[in-house]
């Protein structure tokens, strides 16, 4: 797929610097940049799925005693 976007000048030229360095077109590049955030976001969210899920208070219980810690 084809696809059109605007990069300010300043990270163009990163880019272009990048890119070149490592033997890569900017297209190559962007994709790599692209592939790698993705992976970290699919990472994120698996990491903390279900994470309170074994907790032994209901979500009520436990937003009434994390807010009576502001009272203090």
């Amino acid at each position: 797929m084809r696809t059109i976007i605007d990069l300010p000048d300043a990270d163009r030229e990163r880019l272009d610097s990048l890119c070149h360095q490592r033997g890569l077109s900017r297209a190559e590049g962007l994709r790599q940049a692209l592939r790698s955030w993705l992976d970290h976001q699919g990472v994120q969210h698996q990491s903390v799925f279900g994470l309170w899920r074994n907790r032994p208070e209901d979500s009520l219980s436990l937003e009434r005693a994390l807010r009576s810690e502001w009272e203090h």
